[in-house]
């Protein structure tokens, strides 16, 4: 095994296995924590849970990426660069998690944190679209990347509403992410998905429902930083044919729930930073999912448009003339017909079973039960 494949296979895998067990040390120590300074969440008419639950998972969140990234990724300014912008933002969560902060005081924390790396070199410089070929960004890549950065941020903050939902989205977002830089020889990025994989694993061991200790700010928007930077220098930065559907599909969960929410709240001119029921999550538990079945179907989502994203990158489906390979296709297609029939499904579910389950219809199918059994409604 020569030197470049022990990088990015072995030391990945080594670096998931160390951040899954100091996370699995170290979150019962940040719970402890959380109690003494106050940073507990408790039960609310918005919240799910219903009891008093620590925050600063986070914490042990960071720990666990930082111990075994910082010992093997090399003295790369880029890759030191997204570390330090990473852990600054996880401490603004931290600050948030106790005291609470405005919400633009978090996007300008947001918006300076994500400028760390970006100077550094980190940007998205090209797009590579299909057929269409390398386009270069020019000036633009400096506030396309910062736009990129805050919004993965917040998509993943986002989805934090629910025990084990955004360790377990993140965490499989980062398994594809660590395969896919990996495959495209990109060893730092590498390293830092699968320890963020290995610490989101250890985590939902003290987080899986019913969750004994929560993220928190300082978890989520650690994450979601350490993620697209990950996703930048992964596999945006390379002129693959995943390079751009491959981030899009492996984060289709978290970016179609925030921008359903953002239109939603738009629509009925509400603040986009309001905090509602009206995510994803939330509406599978208002028609009668528990925490664990809506999390596992959430799950099962976000694995499949993930493996379609590897499809994309390992299966040939195309000649080097530009044809079509039989089996190659036969297998995309059928990765394709299967995520779209799993989200065709689940939006059946929210909405059909939801316009079942309305008052109106409710009576409705009520008096019409009751005139089949020959009794009468005043």
């Amino acid at each position: 095994m020569g030197a470049r494949q022990l990088t990015t296979t072995l030391i990945p895998i080594l670096c998931g296995i160390v951040a899954a067990a100091v996370a699995i040390g170290l979150t019962p120590l940040a719970a402890l924590l959380a109690r003494r300074v106050g940073a507990v969440d408790f039960p609310s008419v918005r919240r799910i849970h219903t009891r008093p639950t620590p925050r600063l998972g986070g914490l042990a969140i960071m720990g666990a990426v930082l111990v075994p990234s910082l010992y093997y990724l090399p003295v790369d300014p880029q890759a030191r660069a997204l570390i330090v912008g990473a852990v600054m933002i996880g401490l603004i969560g931290v600050v948030d998690d106790i005291f609470g902060l405005d919400p633009i005081v978090k996007l300008v924390g947001q918006v300076a944190c994500a400028s760390i790396p970006v100077s550094a070199g980190l940007t998205i410089d090209h797009v590579t679209l299909p057929i269409l070929g390398v386009h270069t960004l020019g000036a633009m890549q400096y506030p396309v990347t910062v736009l990129w950065f805050v919004a993965i941020v917040n998509m993943i903050n986002f989805i934090d509403g629910m025990d084990g939902l955004a360790a377990g989205v993140a965490g499989l977002s980062a398994i594809n992410f660590a395969i896919l830089a990996a495959s495209l020889n990109r060893a730092d990025p590498a390293i830092l998905a699968a320890s963020i994989a290995g610490a989101c694993a250890g985590f939902l061991v003290f987080n899986f429902h019913p969750a004994r200790v929560f993220m928190g700010d300082s978890g989520s928007m650690f994450l979601g930083f350490v993620i697209a930077g990950v996703a930048v220098n992964g596999v945006l930065k390379s002129a693959a044919t995943v390079a751009l559907f491959g981030p899009l599909l492996v984060l289709a969960i978290p970016i179609l729930d925030t921008s359903f929410v953002i239109m939603r709240r738009i629509k009925h001119g509400q603040p986009v930073y309001l905090a509602d029921r009206s995510h994803f999550h939330h509406r599978f538990f208002k028609i009668g999912w528990g925490q664990r079945k809506t999390v596992l179907a959430m799950y099962g989502w976000c694995a499949l448009l993930g493996v379609l994203a590897l499809v994309i990158r390992f299966v040939p489906y195309r000649t080097r003339s530009g044809g079509w390979q039989l089996t190659g296709t036969i297998v995309l297609g059928l990765c394709i017909g299967i995520s779209v029939a799993a989200a065709v499904y689940l939006i059946y579910v929210l909405e059909i079973l939801k316009w079942r389950n309305t008052p109106v219809v409710k009576l409705v199918r009520e008096r019409a039960s009751s005139r089949g059994r020959g009794g009468s409604v005043a």
